[in-house]
């Protein structure tokens, strides 16, 4: 998010402001009379205006009650962080001491009938990131010895009151991401809904609940489709730039079950977790790891390119294939969709029925199909070549408890999906769009609190903070700056998110001329507090329009 230019402008330090009429030019009023009463010479003390004033003596604060101001009125003051929280904003900000959740899922989940179990597959997962984890807990939580390693476990099951719930152990793999699988979740035919949601109860040891966090949603479907897939029917088919899992079950059996996954910067074949790939449909023209955005869904016969959503490694661009009977079938173009059989050939393939991706225990290799006798447009396939594919689905929680002086969950963690700029120069409001937002939220710019309105559990808006909250030599600033947009709760829970806010400077700006008288020391200070008040002020009229 940048800090818009607009077309008309008023220097005012190093910035600049559209001014036409209204507010603005009471502002420009406000600024001269406070240059005049700086550049004369100090009057005897008295209530000249409250917006000038830093330090007031208590005979001056009986005065300003007895007769407030107009801008006194409002009942939000300017935001006052004590010192104590913003140097530990600042310092969770310094050492990245977030803490996120990550659930990896699957966007369907094939219905259990009878006493059957068809376990969820791939199986849900749960990643604990970041350094946080592993830092000493503060007085009053668990863990009080400090000692290396995951400070938690975990609970999972389906939402809407179901009792069947799965422990998860956390293990370390090479990557240092804490991880936990679910293997045995499924859903059964007596439940009649056709979404749901993951439940995850996070609990550190001792007792103490961290929180419960939620999928997103989950598309039942009865069994995959075998019929030609439509396109009227669009939640099953799979889109260019989605997110999909592959893997590979021999002879249909649970225990042989193998997922592509990234490990040590080359692919495997899994047995133990899964990983999700972006899917592009690639271009010949197009040179390695460049993706021209196509919209459209994914057809067989496509060429297509698998790329992990953590490693960013690649495969080669391969054409996918439908596959019936332990076949490739050369000649099919329809949609595809999830839970489908298909086979990944590497085009240029030479005689023959080509060669396919194909596993051979961990290691992925290369498979030489033979033509079909009876039929020209099949090649024959072994069970390792043929994979099936699925959407799937990821949701991030990111906190830091290090600063909370609460036993309460963390939960629930507020997402930001969009941010949106109203106005700017001096005067810019930023409206946060997502959800489980509530009334005891912050927006913070770094380590700088704003001004903040709760409008809905989806809508968060706030006054961006002068750039002069972030260093001294504000009005000659020649280079912009980019500050983390995060979330503070009332007792000191940080929420980080993945947005950040960068301050441009004007090019108008110029430095005052040699001759120029210059201004008292407290120049700046006074300026600064005309500012708030101005912003504060536009603020209220901003939420009332």
């Amino acid at each position: 998010m940048r800090k818009s230019s607009l077309k008309r402008e008023v220097v005012l330090g190093k910035h600049s402001i559209s001014v036409q009429s209204g507010p603005f030019a009471v502002f420009l009023k406000i600024k001269r009379l406070a240059l005049s009463l700086l550049a004369d010479p100090p009057l005897p003390p008295g209530p000249l205006t409250h917006l000038g004033r830093l330090e007031s003596s208590e005979g001056q604060r009986e005065d300003e009650t007895d007769c407030p101001s107009p801008l006194s009125c409002w009942n939000r003051s300017p935001p006052e962080p004590s010192a104590v929280l913003r140097d530990g904003v600042r310092r969770c900000l310094q050492m990245h001491s977030e803490q996120t959740v990550r659930i990896l899922h699957a966007k369907v989940a094939q219905k259990s009938y009878g006493s059957e179990k068809r376990f969820f597959c791939p199986p849900p997962c749960v990643y604990l990131m970041g350094p946080g984890w592993r830092l000493k807990p503060q007085q009053g939580q668990a863990n009080e010895s400090g000692e290396a390693g995951c400070t938690v476990c975990g609970y999972m099951g389906l939402d809407g009151g179901s009792a069947e719930t799965q422990k998860l152990s956390f293990e370390e793999p090479p990557d240092s991401r804490e991880f936990g699988c679910a293997k045995a979740l499924y859903i059964s035919d007596s439940d009649k809904r056709k979404h749901f949601r993951l439940v995850l109860k996070l609990v550190l040891r001792g007792g103490q609940e961290l929180g419960t966090f939620h999928s997103r949603l989950i598309k039942v479907i009865s069994k995959p489709s075998q019929k030609k897939q439509s396109l009227k029917n669009t939640d099953l088919c799979i889109s260019s730039g989605s997110k999909v899992s592959l893997f590979n079950r021999l002879r249909s059996q649970t225990v042989s079950t193998r997922y592509l996954s990234v490990e040590g910067g080359a692919f495997i074949a899994s047995a133990r977790q899964w990983a999700a790939f972006t899917l592009h449909l690639a271009d010949d023209c197009c040179s390695r790891g460049e993706f021209p955005l196509r919209e459209g869904y994914v057809r067989y016969g496509s060429l297509v390119q698998l790329v992990c959503t953590v490693t960013g490694i690649t495969l080669p661009p391969m054409i996918i294939r439908k596959v019936a009977k332990q076949c490739a079938l050369l000649d099919v173009d329809e949609p595809i969709s999830q839970l489908h059989k298909c086979a990944l050939q590497f085009p240029g393939g030479g005689p023959g029925g080509g060669t396919y991706l194909c596993l051979a225990m961990e290691k992925i290799v290369q498979f030489q199909a033979s033509p079909c006798p009876k039929e020209a447009n099949r090649a024959l396939l072994n069970d390792s070549s043929c994979w099936t594919i699925i959407g799937t689905e990821s949701v991030e929680f990111s906190f830091s408890t290090s600063l909370a002086c609460t036993q309460e969950p963390v939960t629930p963690v507020p997402l930001i999906s969009t941010l949106e700029l109203s106005g700017g120069g001096d005067v810019a409001t930023l409206e946060l769009l997502g959800e489980n937002f509530h009334a005891g939220l912050k927006v913070w710019f770094g380590d700088v609190e704003a001004e903040t309105m709760y409008r809905s559990p989806r809508s968060l808006v706030c006054v961006v903070p002068d750039v002069a909250a972030f260093g001294s030599a504000w009005r000659w600033l020649r280079t912009p700056i980019t500050v983390p947009v995060s979330l503070v709760r009332a007792d000191g829970l940080l929420y980080s998110s993945a947005f950040s806010f960068t301050y441009t400077p004007e090019q108008s700006g110029r430095p005052p001329p040699s001759g120029a008288p210059e201004l008292p020391p407290n120049a700046d200070a006074l300026l600064e507090s005309i500012h708030h008040e101005f912003t504060r002020t536009n603020f209220h009229l901003f939420i009332q329009s």
